[in-house]
């Protein structure tokens, strides 16, 4: 029994190192230099190159780096993640440079840091500590990336109308299509200019511009950018007046996002009572852990107590989610 401490230190100080070494090897630490100087000669020979053939391979290496795998460890974290095809579509809709591995990786560090703290410092049984830590280890990417997607897709969707407008104009000042969505990706900034900008890569290697557009709005999963891609898709088979559209559709756009602005402001003084009702009950626990942890602490021991809060937790999870719905309307 004596033994048990050394032994679990030892085993703590090997997943920390092991951790640390995954972490640098699945983000390139060791082989960053060689990276940027590859990256660097791309951009060099693409913008400078007499060649145009040269200029193409190099720009095509600049649109598929953000796919490739950049370690052996990468490439094998990538083989424990089921459906990597769908992942990556998530990761390179944040716009960050995340690879699979990096997620992957990122993951299975979360979860080995929740089991030793809820079985070293908290005590719980090994299973348990094994279940809360695959769902937080799971949980807590997941729900990170699914932020930066959220955050990224509403500043495109506020972007998005003044980049019709822009698009508008150069139509009527007579410039294609092509050229138009090119002024956007140089005149804006990201994510509107980022993603214009694949289009334009993309068109210059022999996509239509059909295609990359759709290539785009699996990123950018909005209606409204569904709704930009189909008027030029109609536009392109039965002709018409594209600015009048594009125009119309941009209005459209913005009194969409007025009313939302709207249905905010008269909804937040119950999101915050809300937010502050759902968390009295943590700031109650967390104050009985520091007054009386021995009593506090029987929620994580006692089977009784757990179930308990486990239930406490579903029923405020329900009554979360109906709240949510109510005051969610779709424009």
């Amino acid at each position: 029994m004596s033994a048990n401490p050394v032994i679990l230190s030892l085993l703590a100080f090997a997943l920390v190192f092991l951790i640390v070494l995954a972490l640098a090897i699945a983000f390139g630490v060791f082989d960053s230099t060689r990276r940027t100087l590859h990256r660097r000669l791309d951009k060099i020979r693409e913008r400078y190159s007499s060649d145009r053939s040269v200029a193409a391979r190099a720009r095509a290496r600049r649109i598929r780096t953000g796919d490739e795998p950049r370690s052996a460890l990468d490439a094998a974290l990538r083989s424990l993640v089921p459906r990597p095809e769908e992942l990556r579509r998530r990761l390179s809709a944040t716009g960050r440079p995340i690879t699979i591995g990096q997620y992957a990786a990122t993951g299975l560090i979360i979860a080995a840091v929740t089991v030793l703290v809820f079985l070293a410092v908290l005590g719980l049984p090994l299973a348990l500590s094994i279940l809360v830590g695959i769902v937080v280890g799971v949980g807590l990417p997941h729900f990170v990336v699914g932020r930066l997607i959220a955050s990224r897709i509403k500043k495109f969707t506020q972007q998005f109308p003044d980049a019709i407008d822009l698009i508008v104009r150069g139509l009527k000042s007579g410039l294609p299509v092509n050229q138009s969505i090119a002024a956007v990706s140089r005149e804006f900034a990201d994510p509107v200019g980022a993603e214009f900008r694949h289009v334009t890569d993309k068109v210059k290697l022999g996509k239509t511009m059909e295609s990359a557009l759709w290539d785009m709005a699996q990123r950018i999963d909005t209606p409204d950018f569904k709704f930009f891609v189909i008027t030029l898709a109609i536009q392109r088979e039965t002709g018409g007046n594209l600015a009048e559209t594009l125009g119309n559709l941009s209005d459209i756009l913005r009194k969409r996002q007025q009313l939302k602005l709207k249905i905010k402001a008269m909804s937040s003084e119950a999101k915050a009572s809300a937010y502050i009702v759902g968390a009295l009950p943590f700031i109650m626990f967390g104050m009985l852990l520091m007054l009386n942890y021995g009593y506090a602490s029987m929620m994580f021991t006692d089977s009784r107590a757990m179930i308990a809060g486990i239930g406490g937790l579903v029923w405020m999870g329900v009554g979360v989610a109906i709240m949510a719905k109510m005051i969610n309307f779709e424009v």
